[in-house]
């Protein structure tokens, strides 16, 4: 018997893949899993054709957008204050100064000009200004049937329209407290995100935060547990929790159709599972990530502190589109859950989920032997 959040969805596997490359995203879905597109990076105009092409490279196959509607940023309520160049003017000249000295430490040059005006993205940037025309957008498409969001419960409004257009709602959360709040809010999904995760996430860990939530929301609303899910075991142990379906992000980071940049999977193909950091250094609020020469110098108390997003968020993509373009190792990070110390190569993402449902297989017959009669 499927878990009931595959019935509601039309899915054959309770697999949810975080990727903000479409091509995964598609292949997820295509495998029989749930591929939700990470939208932060894309304007309305952008997501629009995003979403027209996994329309026709789904085979029909449903699939989510995600989008990141902090509970707080600086900038809330939008307006001229809100918009990127006013925003940078809150940035302390200290703290520009000092990503000057690290990068030329590093020896990373500036800009050329004709890549210098690029927009900037963020999370929590152009939050008032876009989430709305975002999520318009996505209720355009009949096979999105699932919007997440992932810093705390969208909005009130979002919450109606999805509920409108038949779509589900989910939220991530690290904590039951939160987790109540979320279903207070409205919200149909909670995905229940442990501190092994990638990106943002809580202190509490996957094992102990998943039956908590369980326990929180009751029966009637799923759980997708999310947190050092990397293979078939954890995701059968996931189940044996009370959740409903994984929630995985890492995983696709490496596969061969992820649009990941070259020395990131180098540097992620090569890490272990110590070799992550819960760090404001990327966004502002703590988010685990890859360690590097970036998170080490802002975790250095002689040094600025990170900045509230999406002020961080502001100076590091400043800094990433520069160090990114010269393929530097040591500065290059990037979000990721502790799962890396299981990535060891390149695998297509047909040969990922079937690789999770098989163990997965496998596991829970094994788990019932050891209740059978003798």
């Amino acid at each position: 018997m499927k878990p009931p959040i595959c019935e509601k969805l039309g899915i054959e596997f309770p697999i949810f893949a975080f990727s903000h490359c479409r091509d995964v995203v598609a292949a997820v879905s295509r495998a029989g899993g749930f591929g939700v597109l990470g939208a932060l990076a894309f304007d309305p105009e952008q997501l629009e054709v995003e979403l027209a092409w996994l329309d026709e490279h789904t085979d029909g196959k449903p699939y989510g957008v995600d989008l990141a509607i902090p509970m707080a940023y600086i900038g809330k309520g939008g307006g001229e204050a809100a918009l990127p160049a006013n925003l940078e003017k809150l940035i302390p000249e200290q703290h520009w100064k000092f990503v000057d000295d690290l990068l030329e430490k590093h020896q990373i040059p500036p800009l050329p000009p004709e890549l210098a005006d690029r927009p900037v993205k963020a999370a929590g940037l152009n939050v008032d200004l876009e989430s709305r025309a975002q999520i318009e957008v996505s209720l355009k498409h009949p096979l999105v049937k699932m919007f997440v969001n992932a810093l705390g419960p969208p909005p009130a409004d979002i919450i109606d329209a999805c509920h409108a257009a038949g779509v589900l709602v989910g939220a991530l959360c690290g904590s039951p407290r939160h987790a109540q709040k979320q279903v207070e809010a409205g919200v149909d999904v909670v995905v229940a995100q442990g501190t092994e995760a990638g990106g943002h996430c809580g202190e509490i860990s996957t094992m102990v935060l998943i039956p908590q939530v369980v326990d929180t929301v009751g029966p009637d609303v799923p759980v997708l547990a999310a947190g050092g899910i990397g293979g078939g075991r954890q995701m059968a142990a996931a189940l044996a929790l009370g959740a409903q379906g994984v929630w995985t992000g890492s995983l696709w980071l490496t596969v061969a159709e992820a649009d990941t940049h070259e020395v990131s999977v180098q540097n992620l193909l090569e890490a272990k599972s110590t070799d992550t950091v819960r760090s404001r250094a990327m966004t502002g609020k703590p988010a685990r990530q890859l360690k590097s020469a970036w998170t080490e110098a802002w975790e250095d108390p002689a040094n600025p502190d990170p900045l509230p997003m999406p002020l961080q968020g502001i100076i590091f993509n400043a800094a990433s589109r520069r160090f990114t373009r010269t393929k530097n190792k040591e500065l290059n990070g990037w979000p990721v859950g502790q799962v890396v110390g299981m990535l060891d190569r390149v695998r297509p993402t047909q040969e990922v989920v079937m690789s999770l449902v098989e163990e997965w297989i496998e596991t829970t017959e094994r788990l019932n032997a050891f209740l059978a009669d003798d």
